[in-house]
Parts: structure tokens; sequence; C-alpha cells
């Protein structure tokens, strides 16, 4: 019954077989058939005279899955090229920190002349020649063009070059970075051991009894407190002078903390403590950078500038900073601001030098590389 009410609804003859199943086509044709019928103005009451045949509806639905096709394989197309995309800058990131690592390796061998074990570097022309064809490398079309692979291959290469040139100058360092570990260990061990014996202790109170630093909020006497300021302050030094760069960090910090406590300054006393606390920022800043704690150092330079905007030195520091963190054009803006003020300073030529010769290598990349893109 069911079926001749539906062979009769799409107007066919009993001999029309019909499924005795609804599978998807069946699904697909029927949602289709109805949706038309919907839509469509019947032109009389008899199911037969619809403007949509089975016929039109089977090519509607054909037409509607070929571009349903087309679209999902534009979609896929269109992932894979973006993937593909996303894997050349995978592939160009990795390259450029390989790039990097050498370019900052080569800068560092040949800076090492200056250092305490400089004279245990090769003075060959081989040697000079091996940094000059590495920084050459890295601005040819064979580097441009290498892969990843290669880049790491030739990376590891100037590592194993590098042993073969230095191996006097390496073993010294090596040394050198061991024996101030093992210094810096006794230290720590000490200075737990003046913890416990309450080695924060400034002095006498009035009453006799003992303060310790991290609760001292009496209002001492201007005198008083700058004995403090001026006590971690030499203490500092020492322990700098001595290489001991992570105490004498903590002991120039604790001077600064002093100097915030002193009150009611007449403009010569506040002159005095300003002028204080320049020079302990300053002395931090340089600990920081001593410890490779540049964005510290950086802090540190910028406090001191509070102190005295016109400070050559603060200047100086805060380009040396920014200098070796590789951001050579804001540190050619501090040079410009401390050579108006001290045009003939050697530190700063010095340093002016060696910022001008990394813009131009990084200019120097950029248009080789803007070459190879655009031609």
């Amino acid at each position: 019954m069911i079926q001749d009410a539906i062979r009769h609804a799409i107007g066919k003859s009993d001999d029309f077989v019909l499924s005795k199943s609804l599978d998807d086509t069946s699904l697909a044709f029927g949602a289709a058939f109805g949706a038309s019928l919907i839509v469509a103005e019947p032109s009389s009451s008899s199911p037969t005279t619809s403007s949509h045949s089975i016929d039109d509806v089977v090519e509607e639905i054909t037409t509607t899955t070929t571009a349903t096709s087309e679209q999902e394989e534009k979609r896929a197309q269109l992932l894979k090229n973006e993937m593909a995309m996303v894997e050349r800058d995978v592939q160009m990131v990795r390259k450029d920190e390989i790039r990097n690592q050498i370019e900052s390796h080569i800068l560092e061998l040949r800076s090492a002349r200056h250092s305490t074990h400089g004279s245990l570097l090769p003075s060959s022309d081989e040697f000079a020649s091996y940094l000059n064809d590495n920084d050459d490398w890295l601005f040819s079309d064979e580097c441009e063009n290498a892969t990843v692979v290669q880049m790491e291959v030739k990376w590891t290469q100037i590592q194993g070059k590098t042993r073969e040139f230095c191996a006097d100058y390496l073993a010294a360092t090596q040394a050198d970075t061991e024996r101030k570990e093992k210094e810096l260990e006794e230290e720590v061990k000490r200075a737990a051991a003046a913890e416990q014996d309450d080695d924060a202790e400034v002095g006498d109170g009035d009453n006799g009894e003992m303060l310790k630093e991290d609760h001292d909020t009496r209002r001492l006497p201007f005198k008083r407190r700058m004995e403090i300021v001026l006590k971690n302050k030499n203490e500092a030094n020492e322990l700098f002078s001595g290489k001991n760069y992570q105490h004498a960090a903590a002991r120039y910090a604790k001077a600064l903390s002093h100097s915030s406590k002193f009150y009611d300054l007449s403009p010569e006393q506040q002159k005095k403590v300003n002028d204080v606390k320049l020079s302990l920022h300053l002395n931090l800043a340089f600990a920081y950078i001593k410890l490779e704690k540049l964005d510290n150092a950086f802090l540190q330079c910028n406090e001191a500038l509070k102190c005295d905007s016109a400070s050559v030195k603060a200047l100086y520091r805060r380009a040396t900073v920014l200098y070796q963190k590789r951001k050579f054009d804001e540190a050619s803006k501090d040079l410009d601001m401390a050579e108006k003020i001290a045009p003939d300073d050697k530190a700063l030529k010095k340093l002016r030098v060696l910022v001008e010769k990394q813009v131009a290598k990084q200019k120097a990349k950029e248009k080789a590389m803007a070459k190879k893109m655009f031609g």
C-alpha cells in the first residue's frame, strides 16, 4: 500500500520497482524531492504535473554534489599550501637561528683577543682567514640557499674547527669558569654562616640594641644613614674587585635600599643622596652585565638616567647592554646622546666602531636576503 502511494505521488506506473529499505540515496532523493515540491508553484491539483520531475531532482543533486566535491578539493589544496608555507617559515626561523649562532661565535672569537686569555688565541694568518671566510660565507648565496640540515652541518664543522684552533684558550677559560664556580659555592657557604650570625646587622641603636637591615625602619639621622649606605657600597666594591659579582650585586642593592630611607633632606643633602644613588645604580648595572643579566642591567641604567639624564656613563653602559642584546639601532641612539655631551670620550668611540660594524653587517644581510627574494 505504501509503495502504491509513493508510485502515485511521483507519477509512476505499477510496474515501477521500489527498494524495500531506505538507503542513503533514497533519503537524499526524498529530501531533495520534498524540498522541490515545497518551493515549486503547482500548476494543478495533480502531483504528476509538478514543475519538478524526478529527473530534475536527480540532476540538481548531482550538480550540488559535484560543486561540493570541487569545494572540498579546493579547501584541501589551500590547506596543503598553508601547511607548506608554515613549514617554510619554520625552516627559515631555524636557519636564522643557526646563522645568528655562527655570527655570534665569530664575533666572540674576535672580541676574545682583548680578554684575559686573549694571548692564547692563534695569531696565524690561517686563523684570521678562518674567521673572515666564515663571516663571508654568512652573506653568500651558498648560505642563503642552504637547507637546515646543511646549516647544522656547517655549524658543527665551525665548532669543531674552533676547538682545534683555540684548544689552549678554551682550556684556560674553562678552568676560569670552574674556579669561579667553586669560589661562588664557598662564598655562598660563608654567606649562609654569616646570616646565622645576623650578618644583616647595621650597628648599635640608641639603646644599644642591634638592628637588622630588613627591619630597619627607624628615622636615623642623615649622617648615620649615609654611613650605612657607604658601608654597604664599599663592601660591594671589594666584592666586585674580587670578581664576586653575585654578592657585589646584592650589596649594591642593599645600599640602594638604605638610600631610600632618608627623610627631611635639605637641597644639599638631596644632591648627595642623588649622587650616591647614581653611582650605586651604575655599579649595580655593571655587576649585572658581568653576570650576563642584561635585562636587570638595562633597568639599572634607566634608574641611573632618572638620577641624571645627562650621565655619559649611564648612556654608555646602557648602549653596551643594548649592543650585547643585538639592538644596534637603539645602542646607536644612546651613543649619539652621549657623544653630544662627551665628544672625545675614547670608550664611546670604541663602542661606536663595534656598533657601526654590526649595523653594516645587518644591512648587508637584509640587502642580500631582499635581493634573493625579489631579484
